[in-house]
């Protein structure tokens, strides 16, 4: 499907070196939050939480949470922020006048959102090791759901910017969706000390699945069976993915 291998690399790397030359605003931070998260909630208050029931300690259980909110935020953010600025200077109509198909587009496209929401969350991992040693218990598992919630949250960043008309809209989604879901998946709790009605809404939060994998692939503890946690991140991943080529393939907010 891909016929402009060439296009496709040109424009990830684009996508790449724009995120890699303001790293002070890309990469470091959420690196920088995520040591003060596992400082805090980690060793200051964790060590006065009683985890024995999971089988961890409460800086073991919330590394993957924090790994899997950082790989979330850092995707979508990439995508989003380089789409809409494209459309906002009229820039994207360089791409759209490539020799690329809307395939490869979304392809290039969808490589920055990745690339950094890859590097961002094996970053995470790494401040972690200082903290405590975190060995990865299913290491092809792990990398089967880093890549499809990079892809998932990349592709969203880019329906977000299609769908966003200011800078305004432009963070409604992460405001006030993304950002209660993650906090409500899973990130600093399990499932078994929420009431009983918390617990069963919480079945139907997807993002509750993505980082019951990613806790699952790191250190063999979930909520949910991994299996179910495995095909919704799939779903999710080609889901996302197809409906952006439509929307770039229909010109949704690109041809004006």
């Amino acid at each position: 499907m891909i016929n402009n291998p060439i296009g496709v690399l040109a424009l990830s790397k684009r996508e790449v070196v724009r995120f890699l030359s303001v790293a002070s605003q890309t990469i470091f931070p959420p690196l920088m939050a995520s040591v003060l998260f596992m400082y805090i909630f980690g060793v200051a208050i964790g060590a006065r939480i009683d985890f024995s029931s999971t089988g961890l300690s409460y800086l073991g259980f919330i590394v993957p949470g924090l790994m899997t909110m950082h790989l979330i935020s850092s995707s979508y953010e990439n995508t989003t922020s380089s789409l809409f600025i494209a459309r906002w200077h009229n820039h994207i109509q360089e791409v759209l006048l490539s020799p690329l198909s809307y395939f490869e587009m979304v392809l290039g496209l969808l490589a920055g959102g990745v690339a950094r929401g890859v590097i961002v969350c094996l970053g995470v991992y790494g401040v972690s090791l200082f903290f405590t040693p975190l060995p990865i218990q299913h290491p092809f598992l792990l990398a089967f759901f880093i890549f499809t919630i990079a892809v998932i949250f990349s592709c969203g960043g880019m329906m977000g910017a299609l769908w966003a008309e200011d800078f305004g809209m432009l963070s409604l989604w992460s405001i006030y969706i993304i950002i209660p879901l993650v906090m409500m998946g899973g990130v600093f709790h399990p499932m078994a000390i929420l009431p009983e009605v918390i617990r069963g809404i919480s079945r139907f939060n997807p993002l509750h699945y993505l980082i019951n994998g990613m806790r699952y692939s790191i250190t063999g503890f979930s909520d949910s069976s991994i299996l179910i946690c495995a095909f919704i991140s799939l779903v999710l991943a080609l889901g996302t993915f197809f409906a952006t080529v439509y929307m770039f393939r229909v010109g949704y907010k690109l041809r004006t």
